[in-house]
């Protein structure tokens, strides 16, 4: 089940049939807009409550967002056993407001801001499930650079790239020694606009490297890595952990629950990598980060064996033993 936006999927989401419910975003607005969401959102429980009642589900599962919303108050209505998994560390809006009247709370990250009382007791940590390319990569071993050699560093910052990386990561890049440069091998996802002048600004740097809009291999290229610089997406520090690579964390400003920079804290928290907030990263800043990583392979090694002790391979099984453990109590 999800809202009217479940189009974007088509018929590439593994589903035999998607439901659509109507749902809404609550947000401090008019008083006629309040009633409006109110209205969209008591008409996808009456929705989704029909729905359960021809369906007969033995367990419901909320991942999120307001889509869940409906769904989730409608299964609680019926008496079907229901969770909501968080995939952040910190809880979403509507997470916050469903996880009290849920049966379990399956979060991603030992601490998890915002989950507390009687939703805290009923947490259970399975960690945030991964792509198939990363768990066949997770076994492959990080092998640290060998000083004055190749230094292989990936860059991505979600599904189209980050115009902020497209302009930080050239001018930064420059300011490294000659040397240095030559030795940089940089895999970079970059918008499709940006593609020209980033790939003009490297070359005239003397860098190698290789951009795209997008790559259907990056799990490879991740595995392949040195360094890591993305955004602090769930999945990203997931994957990360996963993985066991070390990362520069450059979480999205001004998000709402500021999801990204909690994701990013507990990563640096646990040694796997380090959080730079964009407003704090320059140029200068960022050539100083790799010079010191790139003199220094054991520093990146031991992040990234903190970074692989956080990772939890087995979220797909741990999450649905708890559905499957939920479902035998309808």
């Amino acid at each position: 089940m999800t809202d009217m936006r479940g189009d974007r999927y088509g018929s590439d989401f593994p589903a035999r049939k998607i439901h659509k419910i109507p749902s809404a975003t609550l947000s401090k607005r008019s008083i006629g807009g309040a009633l409006k969401t109110g209205s969209q959102l008591a008409r996808g429980i009456g929705r989704a409550y029909k729905l359960i009642s021809e369906i007969k589900p033995r367990a419901i599962i909320g991942f999120g967002g307001y889509p869940s919303f409906p769904p989730l108050l409608a299964a609680k209505f019926y008496g079907v056993p229901s969770v909501v998994h968080e995939q952040n560390a910190v809880m979403g809006r509507a997470n916050r407001m469903l996880a009290k009247y849920m049966d379990a709370v399956a979060t991603s990250f030992e601490m998890t801001k915002g989950l507390e009382g009687k939703a805290l007791r009923k947490a259970r940590l399975v960690g945030n499930p991964v792509r198939s390319q990363v768990l066949k990569r997770s076994e492959q071993p990080y092998l640290p650079h060998v000083s004055g050699g190749v230094f292989t560093l990936v860059v991505f910052g979600g599904s189209q790239g980050a115009r902020f990386f497209s302009d930080l990561l050239p001018e930064a890049l420059a300011l490294l020694d000659e040397k240095t440069r030559a030795n940089l091998r940089v895999i970079q996802q970059c918008r499709e606009e940006d593609l020209a002048r980033t790939n003009a600004a490297y070359e005239l740097a003397g860098i190698h490297a290789q951009t795209a809009s997008f790559f259907s291999d990056l799990p490879e290229f991740m595995a392949e890595s040195h360094l890591i610089i993305a955004r602090a997406g769930a999945s990203t520090v997931a994957e990360l952990g996963v993985l066991g690579r070390p990362a520069i964390l450059v979480p999205l400003p001004h998000a709402l629950d500021n999801d990204q920079l909690y994701n990013a804290t507990c990563l640096a928290e646990s040694g796997g990598g380090w959080c730079i907030e964009q407003k704090d990263l320059s140029p200068e800043v960022l050539a100083d980060r790799i010079r010191i990583f790139y003199g220094d392979p054991g520093l990146l090694k031991t992040a990234a064996d903190q970074a692989k002790s956080m990772g939890v391979p087995e979220a797909v099984t741990l999450l649905a033993d708890l559905v499957e453990e939920m479902a035998q109590t309808a």
